[in-house]
Parts: C-alpha cells; structure tokens; sequence
C-alpha cells in the first residue's frame, strides 16, 4: 500500500483515538496487553509484539499500549514480521537489516513514525520526568554496518540502532531515550542514551561489559534502559538484572545546575525509531541487522523490581 493510503490510515486511527480519548481518558487502573506485568500498564504509552498489523495495511503495526501510536515497517511491510518466538506466548518477531551497503539509498528495513509537528499521541514524553525503553532482541551481526552514505567502501557506521524515542526537534536521528550500540572510546559498548532538552546534549551510560556478552549472537535477550530525567541517571537492565556500567560525558549535560523542574523539553516527540534511524525514510543510519519483539516505551523510571518482574513474566 502506499505511503498516501498508510498516512490515511494513520489519520482515521488517530481520529478516532481523540475521540475515545476526549469521551472516556485513559485510566491508570486499566487492564493492559497480557504480555505485560500489571504493575507496568499505568506507565505503558506504547507496546509492540508484531502479532497485530493495523486492518487495512499489513505494513502498519497496531500498538496495545494506551496511546495507539501505530508504527510502519520501512520498506520490508508485513515481511519483515517472521515467526520467531522471543518469550512465552510470543508469536512473530520483528526483522530489521541492511539491505545494500553498496548504495546510498533507502531501503534498509527498520521501523517507526515521525512527523515534523509532533506525534500528538506520544505526548507523555512531552515534560516527562523519567522514561523507560525495553524489549527482546536477537542481534545477526559481528559488529556496525558498511555506511553506505560515504565513498568509502570500507567505512562503518559508529552504531547500531535498537529502539529509541525521538526529540520534540529531531530530523528522526536525535532522541530522547534511546538503547543502542554505539563506540565509545573505540570500544562499541551497549548504551542508554538519553536528552532532556531539545537541541541540548546527550548522556551516555555504558555497559561495562563486553557487548558481545550482553548480546550473544543468535539469543534472544531482554533489554531495558531508564531514563530519570530529574535526577540525571540512567540504568541498564539484561535479562531483569542490573548492568553496571558508567557515564561518558563529565560536567552537566543535561542542565540540572539551574532552576527546575528537571523535565523534558515541553514538545511531544517526533516519533519513535526502530532498528536504525530516520524512520521518515529521508536516510539510512546505524541499521541493525537483528530481530526484536515486544517493545515497550513507559513515561516514569521503571523500578528494578518492576524490570525484573517484567522479564520473569515474560520469560516463565
């Protein structure tokens, strides 16, 4: 289906969420996907498991969080849902990759939404306090993609997408919290990546450990990262454990120093971003070619507790 028909689509669905939302607001104490642990779904904006394309267009996937953000599979459509079971219960699993590095052009399958003006429905990362971003993944590679936006043929990418919201201002690759991999002193490491104020900086927290522990090739791992935008920490959870890990940029660069309240710019973000950047599809960046499932994306800090009851849910 085209692009017109997808963004139809999209606008009928989100028609039809202000209304409900306008008669009936979304309560805290509402039931919630049954993947999901009771103690999460006050906090569930958006969840994908890849087992709910939207009716109509099989290259749109329906999100059972309360915000109905649906997302688009870039390039591949329903293909890029194969069966593959992440945890108990699950069914498909999303594929993203590279498709030709050879070639600056856009065709990579990744996943997500982005809108120049906001996406309306993603508005309780807009002045948040904290943030949440975990799900499975099974990575295929031994290490960043060929950067097909360069001459060189031998050149590489710095990093490898996995999931990630974007800034109230990002061309669809600066985000407000993000798990990735990415080099970090020559050294790629897994990461939560977070912003607290559009066109300001990041911080980075990194794993310690050798990401090709963290993320053995061809297993499937469950990944969390919070985001406390109040305090200024971040956290990284493997499998419902904590990682330890450490901060790369010294000083302040969230701008805790001056008066708060520490929040999030007060913008709704551009969308989400999923196994690369650019969900737009303007541009390739930091495709990973891997296979995740059961995304979630929550507005506070996530417990431990929470995070390993979640896992253990899932898992067991």
């Amino acid at each position: 289906m085209r692009r017109s028909r997808r963004a139809a689509v999209a606008a009928a669905a989100l028609l039809g969420l202000s209304l409900t939302a306008g008669a009936n607001p979304a309560r805290a104490d509402r039931p919630g996907p049954h993947d999901v642990h009771p103690a999460l779904w006050s906090h569930l904006v958006a969840f994908y498991d890849f087992d709910h394309p939207m009716p109509g267009d099989a290259a749109l996937e329906r999100d059972l969080g309360r915000s109905g953000t649906e997302i688009e599979l870039v390039n591949g459509g329903a293909e890029m849902r194969v069966p593959d079971q992440a945890y108990k219960g699950s069914g498909n699993a999303l594929q993203t990759r590279q498709v030709n590095p050879e070639a600056a052009g856009n065709d990579d399958w990744k996943a997500g939404t982005w809108s120049s003006s906001g996406v309306r429905t993603l508005r309780a990362f807009n002045g948040a306090e904290g943030a949440t971003v975990m799900g499975w993944f099974k990575r295929e590679m031994d290490g960043p993609a060929l950067n097909s936006n360069t001459a060189n043929p031998t050149d590489r990418y710095n990093a490898i997408g996995l999931a990630g919201v974007l800034t109230g201002d990002s061309d669809g690759h600066a985000v407000r919290a993000l798990l990735e991999l990415i080099d970090v002193n020559g050294e790629l490491r897994l990461v939560a990546l977070g912003r607290r104020l559009d066109g300001g900086a990041s911080q980075t927290f990194a794993a310690s450990e050798d990401w090709r522990n963290l993320l053995p090739k061809g297993e499937w791992v469950h990944l969390a990262a919070t985001f406390d935008f109040t305090n200024g920490t971040m956290a990284l959870y493997r499998n419902g454990e904590p990682v330890e890990g450490f901060y790369t940029t010294a000083g302040d660069p969230w701008k805790l120093s001056g008066p708060g309240p520490y929040v999030t710019s007060a913008t709704d973000p551009r969308g989400i971003k999923i196994g690369g950047s650019f969900p737009q599809n303007t541009r390739e960046n930091n495709p990973c070619d891997c296979r995740m499932d059961g995304l979630m994306f929550l507005d506070s800090v996530i417990p431990a507790g929470d995070i390993a009851k979640q896992y253990r849910y899932m898992a067991h």
